[in-house]
């Protein structure tokens, strides 16, 4: 697919995947997101770390987790985990709670998991609409675990099952439990989207007989290409070495053979990122279609890389939040219909 991606481009391959794709340029007259930082400064409400026993395979590492905190332009918070020993989730619960759930997977190219600017400042948000959020730390795959590059999945697969088993405590319905993922976290949320069922860990207790299948996926501005030129570099090797094998290569890009099984996805990129090329998010949606998943494509002029909710709320990005409100809400609705009509 050429690099020179422009409006036409998207039109024709909305209507060539069968896919819905959104447009929106530096004139756009579409109100942009408004307030997406709420409640500043509230931490979780609860940090539950994924295996009491313990991770798997780390029996013989010497890591040492740390904290570091980070400048920005916009003065808030910026944490970044490293050398990640116990990953866990944080909890976010809403003042007033729908049912819905989240699990949130923060980037970090594979190099470190951001806490604030793809996790917290998003659970806030989305606790503000009733959904229940879970924020994921997990283990990175460059620190010599056993799993090597299935190290984050089996901590994104044990956090969804970690979800299902606490639907009664936090008032979630099972069935209505999303994914949503950032850049590097973008390929851990759609590695989950695809390979819910591989085993990829020795099941630790009664928690790991439950499903670990997101119901939806949203990936923004996600790494799924693993070679050139598209391919994320930092993330590609941080994932699976400097000189990885073919085969290598394309067990781990999602586009190579995706699940059919796997849920309806949200992708979000904009045009001019320019660290994970929006590529990653069409050739992404051209997989989806060939096996039969439906993918909504929402692509923008503006906005580059690694915005989370921050410094967009005066661009047509901006109400990115929103638009997977709506579709997450109309997908359930759909569902719920269907399944009356089929009783």
């Amino acid at each position: 697919m050429s690099s020179q991606v422009n409006r036409r481009d998207i039109l024709a391959l909305a209507g060539t995947l069968g896919v819905s794709a959104c447009v929106t340029g530096k004139g756009s007259m579409e109100a942009p997101g408004a307030g997406l930082l709420v409640d500043p400064g509230r931490e979780p409400d609860e940090v539950i770390s994924l295996w009491p026993a313990g991770p798997p395979g780390g029996e013989d590492l010497q890591l040492r987790e740390e904290i570091h905190e980070r400048t920005n332009t916009y003065g808030l918070r910026d944490r970044a985990a490293t050398s990640i020993t116990e990953p866990t989730v944080s909890v976010f619960r809403p003042a007033n709670p729908d049912g819905s759930a989240c699990l949130l997977i923060p980037g970090g190219g594979y190099a470190r998991v951001v806490i604030d600017k793809e996790g917290y400042e998003g659970a806030r948000y989305f606790n503000r609409h009733g959904m229940t959020c879970y924020v994921l730390k997990y283990r990175l795959p460059g620190d010599g675990w056993m799993a090597g590059p299935d190290t984050p999945l089996q901590d994104a697969q044990r956090a969804m099952r970690l979800i299902r088993s606490r639907t009664g405590e936090d008032g979630i319905n099972p069935d209505n439990i999303m994914v949503m993922g950032f850049s590097a976290g973008g390929h851990v949320a759609g590695s989950l989207c695809q390979r819910f069922d591989t085993a990829v860990y020795q099941p630790q207790d009664r928690i790991d007989d439950l499903p670990a299948r997101p119901d939806l996926g949203v990936l923004v501005y996600p790494v799924t290409l693993m070679v050139a030129p598209f391919g994320h570099e930092g993330s590609r090797t941080r994932l699976l070495g400097e000189a990885p094998q073919d085969q290598l290569l394309a067990k781990y890009d999602l586009t190579t053979a995706p699940n059919p099984a796997g849920p309806d996805l949200f992708l979000l990129h904009t045009l001019n990122d320019a660290s994970v090329p929006v590529e990653n998010t069409f050739e992404m949606a051209m997989a989806c279609h060939r096996v039969g998943v439906p993918a909504v494509v929402h692509a923008y002029e503006e906005g580059e890389h690694g915005f989370g909710m921050r410094g967009i709320d005066h661009l047509p990005v901006g109400k990115w939040p929103m638009l997977v409100l709506d579709w997450m809400r109309r997908k359930y609705a759909g569902r719920h219909v269907a399944d009356h009509i089929r009783g």
